[in-house]
């Protein structure tokens, strides 16, 4: 059975989680801390910005310990390998552009530690992330809306939870600004008061993500063909993982005008590139999808869209092709959409849901 007011305090060692573990206990919960081991430091060379150095666990447990509460490590390595790391690799050699920290967030923090809060009897999971949830008594639904503090907003990367993770989710600092969790872990003397942010994917510290397939696969990728966008050969590339839609640099072709990869296929090995307009696409569609304040969408609704988790949300309208797809159409061509990354929609703080974009229309 679950206690009511009993938690499970995801703890990364940084200050964002201490201090959600802090006010979770100050509002009087039965709070446990922990700490979720998805790879050992051996197999991946992690960084000081990156969530996984080795001090992390050594500041969560000393954090844990200040707040005298109980402080586990759960080992799940063999499902991260499986969700993320797999599927970030998969991606990749499909021609797309991976986010790992949506999957994480989904398949392992609110998916597995969850999954774990609920075995050991606690009713919550608490985590440190800038966002905010709340309950429509109209509809009976749980929403999630954007933090306060819109710089450090992250609602982007938690467009996938479910319902029954939302109910059983508490987010205390979506209602506060970084500079005052700043202020919360000095007052009370935490470790790690003025660590700074992870920035970088836990498992590619060094953002060489092509380096990191190879080695995660042990061969080499097919070296292919370079075409422009009137499928003539340019040249030879050296492997569909090293190019991403957008990308400018290190493509070793010349011409009178900056290059840029306009589309990867993976079925041909092919890489096309052509100049800035023609990254430009005004039409998306979404597969993997997920609505919160509403079970699917009977008419076309206008929102507003965004492609990356640091873009400015952008005017569109969407449709419901089918019970897993999502046309969005902008107002205005948005700039390099990638395959295997997250569009997510909004109606002013709220979120609406999302999907992974398979492609453009």
């Amino acid at each position: 059975m679950l206690r009511d007011k009993s938690a499970l305090i995801a703890m990364s060692g940084g200050v964002d989680s201490s201090v959600a573990a802090l006010l979770t206990l100050e509002h009087g919960f039965d709070c446990v801390g922990s700490m979720m081991k998805l790879f050992s430091n051996e197999e991946v060379d992690c960084r000081e910005k990156s969530c996984c150095s080795l001090t992390d666990a050594d500041d969560a447990r000393a954090v844990a310990n200040k707040l005298g509460i109980p402080f586990y490590v759960f080992n799940f390595s063999d499902v991260f390998k499986e969700k993320v790391i797999h599927r970030f690799v998969e991606i990749y050699q499909n021609g797309g552009t991976p986010n790992p920290c949506i999957d994480c967030n989904r398949f392992l923090k609110f998916g597995k530690l969850l999954h774990r809060a609920h075995e050991t009897g606690r009713n919550y999971l608490v985590t440190g992330h800038y966002a905010q949830i709340k309950k429509d008594l109209a509809s009976d639904r749980f929403l999630l809306k954007k933090s306060v503090d819109l710089e450090k907003d992250q609602s982007y990367v938690l467009y996938a939870m479910t319902q029954d993770q939302l109910k059983h989710t508490l987010l205390p600092l979506g209602g506060m600004t970084k500079s005052q969790t700043r202020e919360i872990a000095i007052d009370n003397g935490f470790v790690n008061a003025k660590k700074q942010d992870s920035q970088d994917i836990c498992f590619v510290p060094n953002g060489n993500y092509a380096d990191f397939i190879n080695k995660y696969t042990g061969k080499p990728p097919a070296k292919g063909q370079f075409l422009d966008t009137d499928g003539s050969y340019l040249g030879e590339h050296k492997g569909i993982i090293y190019y991403t839609i957008g990308q400018r640099r290190g493509l070793g072709l010349s011409g009178q005008h900056p290059m840029y990869v306009c589309s990867v296929c993976a079925e041909a090995n092919t890489v096309t590139v052509g100049t800035t307009d023609k990254l430009n696409a005004k039409t998306l569609i979404a597969r993997d999808i997920n609505l919160i304040p509403i079970k699917q969408l009977d008419s076309a609704i206008k929102v507003h869209a965004k492609l990356r988790y640091k873009q400015l949300e952008q005017p569109a309208t969407v449709w419901q092709l089918d019970s897993d797809t999502l046309r969005i159409e902008f107002d205005a061509p948005q700039r390099a959409p990638a395959k295997g990354q997250a569009v997510v929609l909004y109606d002013g703080d709220l979120v609406i849901g999302g999907g992974t974009i398979d492609g453009t229309a």
